[in-house]
């Protein structure tokens, strides 16, 4: 009787893979950093080219760490750590961006918990900022989770949609 091969189990699409971004991800960011959902919660402007993305991601800052969440392929998110200089080399600043049709899925929370764990057991970061908008109401409960504690509330932060718009300043700070 011949013997066959086992038949290899189909890949997981379902799966969230985080990863370090790399270079030829600038198009995938670029979308999501153009949805209208993500422009309304970050600084960003509206229409980033792919080509400053790509800019930003082929010579990223020293000391921090950019990852993105992907599933089949398909990048949905993007977080990063970006390391202050000098006096301030303790402290990053975290920006963080979900694809428009995949919030509340978890994905933010994934890469949230793997930046934490990536300063705390290997950067030796030990203050992380940011800011978030007042009315962002889901992403202070996320931050407000994993230990980051308002510090106070920029009142005129940004404009945005043809108003100003408040932002709570949020850090969480490692115990030693």
């Amino acid at each position: 009787m011949k013997q066959t091969e086992p038949t290899p189990a189909p890949p997981l699409t379902d799966v969230l893979h985080i990863r370090a971004s790399r270079p030829n991800d600038y198009e995938q960011i670029a979308a999501i950093m153009n949805l209208p959902g993500v422009r309304h919660g970050t600084l960003r402007l509206p229409h980033t080219r792919p080509e400053q993305i790509r800019t930003w991601l082929e010579a990223p800052p020293d000391g921090g760490l950019q990852l993105v969440a992907e599933r089949s392929g398909i990048i949905l998110g993007a977080a990063g750590l970006h390391r202050q200089r000098d006096r301030r080399y303790h402290a990053a600043v975290l920006g963080m961006s979900i694809h428009d049709d995949h919030r509340r899925q978890g994905i933010g929370k994934a890469l949230m918990l793997e930046l934490l764990d990536a300063a705390d057991k290997w950067l030796n970061i030990m203050r992380i900022e940011l800011t978030v908008f007042t009315d962002n109401a889901a992403a202070i409960a996320l931050y407000e989770a994993v230990g980051f504690e308002a510090e106070g509330v920029h009142r005129a932060y940004a404009f945005r949609d043809g108003k100003f718009a408040d932002v709570v300043a949020m850090a969480r700070i490692r115990k030693s």
